[in-house]
């Protein structure tokens, strides 16, 4: 039998970890959702992604740890990279929106981005003060 399993995560704000499944080419349903897991079960989600195979995913919010957890059938776990790799994708691309965010409020501007071998992402950003 297959249950929902439940991953706690560090993603705090719902539009950094919306625009994080937009670049990873995910499309997120915001809104109180259903995640549906092994013959038909479902588990409510605020924020959901339907997916073709396998069980859809979810990112629940804990009021206690005052973050997102994600949720899914990981029993039905069908996508191209293991769960790990996928949570370490969208925090990747949740932290990168952050900091994207945090300069450009402070005045900065984006003048290198580069994707390493290693995956790991550069930034270079540069204010102009008068």
């Amino acid at each position: 039998m297959s249950h929902f399993s439940t991953v706690k995560t560090q993603l705090r704000k719902k539009e950094f970890l919306k625009q994080a499944l937009i670049d990873l080419g995910y499309i997120p349903n915001e809104g109180e959702n259903l995640v549906r897991g092994y013959r038909g079960q479902t588990v409510k989600a605020q924020m959901t992604v339907e997916m073709s195979k396998g069980a859809d995913i979810g990112f629940r919010w804990n009021e206690g740890s005052k973050s997102y957890e994600l949720v899914t059938d990981l029993d039905l776990w069908k996508q191209s990279i293991p769960i790990e790799r996928f949570l370490a994708q969208v925090t990747q691309r949740y932290a990168l929106n952050t900091v994207l965010n945090s300069t450009a409020r402070e005045g900065f501007q984006v003048s290198e981005q580069k994707q390493n071998i290693d995956g790991s992402i550069e930034l270079v950003v540069t204010r102009w003060d008068s």
